[in-house]
């Protein structure tokens, strides 16, 4: 199976792009909890493959375990990362996709409060271009379909969102232990459905989902 590489970046940094973000989101689909970005930025012209980064791959094909150890080695490794949440209320307020926008635009918000604003930037996001971001515009973006398969930062980006998400969730199933929120992280398993059934919602339950007909 081919691994995500820097060939993107690469051609970025031929063209004297100083920083290259790179973006995603994970539990866009979940039924419960908030939708969370990553965004990372790697020293310019990084080439490492070599001991544990080299497992960097889309986070939904890698084990707890190495997603856990990998999020600490990406943030020593990069220059800048950012963590982003947006909360159920948004989501249900304006819909998955614009609050998974909101989420983007944060984390990459953050990274350039960080940078040189004269300095030459671009992003590179998994599957779409994210609209209005400030002082990077559709111009200098890239959406990848599948981009967490093809470019080291979006895969990084995707497994400190992962890692941060999904220990958040298992916080959350303290209060709400009878949806299993442990296991799960909010995705609409079997077990998940069913325990809508006989639990009805909680108020951290994506209601603009429709998830009524699980009731």
């Amino acid at each position: 199976m081919k691994l995500p590489n820097f060939d993107e970046e690469n051609n970025l940094w031929d063209r004297e792009v100083e920083f290259v973000i790179g973006v995603d989101e994970v539990g866009r689909g979940c039924f419960a909890g908030p939708v969370t970005a990553g965004a990372v930025v790697f020293k310019k012209n990084s080439l490492f493959r070599t001991g544990l980064l080299s497992k960097i791959n889309d986070s939904k094909l890698l084990t707890p375990k190495i997603r856990k150890v990998l999020a600490k080695e990406i943030k020593r490794e990069v220059m800048f990362y950012s963590i982003s949440t947006v909360g159920v209320s948004t989501i249900n307020r304006f819909g998955i996709g614009k609050a998974t926008q909101i989420a983007i635009r944060k984390s990459v918000g953050n990274i350039l409060r960080q940078i040189n604003l004269n300095a030459k930037v671009f992003v590179l996001a998994d599957g779409y271009h994210i609209k209005y971001i400030k002082a990077v515009g559709l111009k200098h973006q890239k959406g990848i379909i599948k981009g967490d398969r093809k470019s080291i930062s979006i895969a990084a980006a995707s497994i400190i969102a992962k890692v941060y998400r999904d220990d958040l969730m298992r916080k959350l199933n303290k209060k709400y232990p009878q949806y299993g929120f442990y296991r799960n992280k909010g995705y609409g398993t079997k077990f998940h459905q069913s325990a809508i059934k006989t639990h009805g919602l909680s108020d951290i339950h994506r209601t603009s989902f429709n998830l009524q007909k699980f009731i």
